[in-house]
């Protein structure tokens, strides 16, 4: 990990991902003097999520860039969990063709100097990472949500709305705290694990399993898919 400039843009910035995240993310990168040219996304027929920006099916981008004039242009990859990989995939890509990822920031949210931040991260309005926290390449915090201290989120981790890492959390690659959800101090949350709305997490949950209740506990195949 390590950190990179937030809320700082090229002039023009491309979303890739055209729904919901796309929505919270347009309005703090536009704030902030840049401004959102284009959205690409994969899901076919999905109308643009902004009147007047157009979106591209993700296959016609290079065609699109090539039509750019070798201007630098940003990107943000706004497409939430559980699609972690999947963001994290389509962020290197993107690199690979020349684009520039942004971080961003909501001006509401807090940011302690001495977290790191990594690329492509999205903070969302009333977010709080506190001291010496690391988050990874493109991880989210959504609204309100909260990352204490010495917490480490490895790539592609995302906090839903109103989490809460305690301290000395571990998040591994693409594992997912949804909504209203708290872990405890010292624990570890394993890479592609998914935390349920409102769960309490007070041990360990392992690699890509799903844990939910208070205290949460992993549920098994058959409970997460009930005749």
């Amino acid at each position: 990990m390590h950190m990179v400039p937030v809320n700082t843009f090229p002039p023009s910035v491309i979303l890739y991902g055209g729904t919901g995240q796309a929505k919270i993310a347009r309005p703090i990168i536009e704030q902030y003097g840049a401004r959102v040219v284009a959205v690409f996304d994969d899901t076919p027929g999905l109308p643009s999520p902004f009147p007047g920006t157009p979106i591209y099916p993700g296959a016609e981008l290079p065609n699109w860039l090539a039509q750019q004039g070798g201007a630098e242009i940003g990107f943000s990859v706004t497409i939430g969990n559980p699609h972690g990989r999947a963001r994290l995939a389509i962020h290197d890509r993107l690199k690979g063709l020349g684009l520039v990822p942004v971080s961003f920031a909501h001006p509401t949210a807090f940011i302690d100097e001495s977290a790191v931040i990594g690329e492509g991260a999205q903070i969302s309005a009333g977010a709080i990472v506190l001291a010496e926290a690391r988050l990874g390449r493109c991880c989210i915090i959504n609204t309100k949500a909260s990352v204490d201290h010495e917490d480490v989120l490895e790539d592609g981790a995302e906090v839903a709305p109103g989490a809460t890492l305690c301290g000395l959390v571990r998040l591994g690659q693409a594992a997912w705290v949804c909504a209203g959800a708290t872990v405890l101090p010292r624990l570890t949350i394993g890479a592609d694990a998914i935390v349920g709305a409102g769960a309490v997490v007070t041990r360990d949950i392992p690699d890509g399993a799903t844990a939910v209740g208070v205290p949460a506990r992993p549920i098994t195949k058959s409970e997460r898919n009930p005749k």
